[in-house]
């Protein structure tokens, strides 16, 4: 995702909008604190953001339950 930043398409696939995944457990689990763990969080939402608003056209969002904590953001 941090490769679509500046980039503009026609479509846009996310796949794997699964719970562990997106945001990333492996850097959850890396946190040494509360302040670092709300950045983690802050930073995989904002390039979730990023890459869903890439799309001009068309958005897919693909994942399997459980799905990523950051549905409803997107959603609402």
């Amino acid at each position: 995702m941090h490769l679509a930043k500046g980039f503009e398409v026609r479509a846009v696939a996310v796949m794997a909008f699964d719970d562990e995944v997106i945001p990333s457990q492996a850097r959850i689990e890396a946190v040494g604190d509360d302040a670092d763990l709300e950045e983690v969080y802050d930073t995989e939402r904002h390039l979730l953001y990023v890459a869903c608003t890439r799309a001009r056209d068309r958005l897919l969002v693909t994942g399997v339950a459980p799905g990523s904590e950051f549905l409803e953001d997107l959603l609402g």
